[in-house]
């Protein structure tokens, strides 16, 4: 059955990749979120015809609602939800302003709370979904949230996010996260040890992840990881 893809950040970067991947299957219709959507128009016209850019603001929950009207009536049935964008703060917890990690939580967190809770009902009434979380390592207690501290605590907070809504979902609705690992993007950097294809190989796999397959797991390199 072709499914209906929305990625969130899929302009740049890892969602790109993702966007660039899934879009092989050209009986899916992958939808690139952005908020610059001419650029997105742009990058998707390279893809295919199946790859349709729309504009998702994820900065308020009022701009997204405004998106997500929109997309609502063009896309009334998502069938996979990426959430994919993300920023990043560069201080400690007493170094940052409440200012930055309030916006930091609100793009990695809160929009895909928003996200999901959206789409989750929906998904259930068609005995379908897939929602795939782009976590990190920065978020992960075992490995100590050694990052940025907005940042890692917004991908913790989406861990558990990830795993308490795994709960309340049937079977037929899988929610996993995922650490793409330390990537060459403007985020990651150029020193990064991966390419945003390697990056994002986990969601897309992920994406169509078997009926029997897990959910409310983190993974790395298709790999379960510990939260």
């Amino acid at each position: 059955m072709p499914r209906t893809v929305l990625v969130t950040g899929g302009n740049r970067g890892i969602g790109y990749a993702i966007v660039k991947g899934l879009s092989k299957d050209k009986e899916c219709t992958i939808l690139m979120g952005c908020r610059n959507v001419e650029d997105g128009q742009k990058k998707s016209e390279v893809l295919g015809k199946n790859v349709k850019a729309v504009h998702l603001d994820l900065s308020s929950k009022d701009f997204l609602h405004s998106s997500l009207q929109k997309i609502d009536e063009q896309f009334p049935r998502i069938d996979v939800l990426v959430n994919n964008a993300g920023i990043i703060d560069r201080g400690s917890f007493l170094d940052s302003d409440v200012e930055d990690i309030e916006r930091v939580l609100g793009v990695n967190f809160m929009a895909p709370l928003w996200l999901m809770h959206h789409y989750l009902p929906k998904m259930k009434s068609h005995d379908y979904g897939r929602v795939v979380n782009v976590s990190s390592g920065w978020g992960s207690f075992h490995e100590e949230m050694g990052g940025p501290f907005g940042y890692s605590v917004s991908k913790a907070a989406l861990n558990a996010l990830t795993f308490a809504a795994s709960l309340e979902m049937p079977e037929s609705v899988k929610i996993n996260a995922l650490c793409p690992g330390w990537v060459r993007t403007d985020m990651g950097g150029e020193d990064a040890d991966r390419s945003p294809e390697e990056g994002a190989e986990t969601a897309i796999w992920l994406c169509s992840i078997d009926a029997d397959g897990p959910s409310g797991k983190l993974f790395r390199d298709r790999k379960i990881v510990s939260w």
